[in-house]
C-alpha cells in the first residue's frame, strides 16, 4: 500500500533536508546520502564509489521506516549485514517522523552509522 500523499510528502521534505545536511559539500564526491519510497516504507541509503569501480556507485543500507496507515504510526528499522531488516527495540511506533530522524541521528547503540 502506497504512503497517503501527504505523508509522503512531509517524510520526503525531512529527509531531503537530513540528507543535505548530513554530508559536508565537500565530501559529496566521496558519500552521499539519499532515500528511496517503495509502497509504505522509505529507506535511508548512504552510496559511496565502489571500490574496484569508482565510477559506479553503491548504495549501503542505513535505516528503513515503516509507515503503519491504520495506527498512523511510523516504525524505525535497522539492516543487518545481510540487509535484512530489524526493528529498533529502543524507540516505539511514533507519529513524528522527526523523532525517528533524531534516534538515527543519535544511533545511542551503534546500528545505523557504527
Amino acid at each position: 500500500m502506497p504512503l497517503p500523499p501527504l505523508v509522503k510528502q512531509l517524510a520526503e521534505k525531512k529527509l531531503t533536508a537530513y540528507c543535505q545536511g548530513k554530508i559536508p559539500s565537500h565530501l559529496q564526491n566521496e558519500i552521499r546520502l539519499n532515500f528511496k519510497f517503495r509502497g509504505n516504507t522509505v529507506t535511508l541509503l548512504e552510496s559511496r564509489p565502489a571500490f574496484d569501480m569508482p565510477d559506479t556507485w553503491v548504495d549501503i543500507p542505513v535505516a528503513q521506516f515503516r509507515y503503519d496507515p491504520d495506527a498512523k504510526l511510523w516504525s524505525l528499522f535497522w539492516a543487518d549485514r545481510n540487509s535484512r531488516w530489524h526493528p529498533d527495540m529502543e524507540i516505539d511506533p511514533v507519529k513524528d517522523f522527526d523523532r525517528l530522524l533524531q534516534e538515527v541521528e543519535r544511533d545511542p547503540t551503534g546500528i545505523y552509522w557504527g
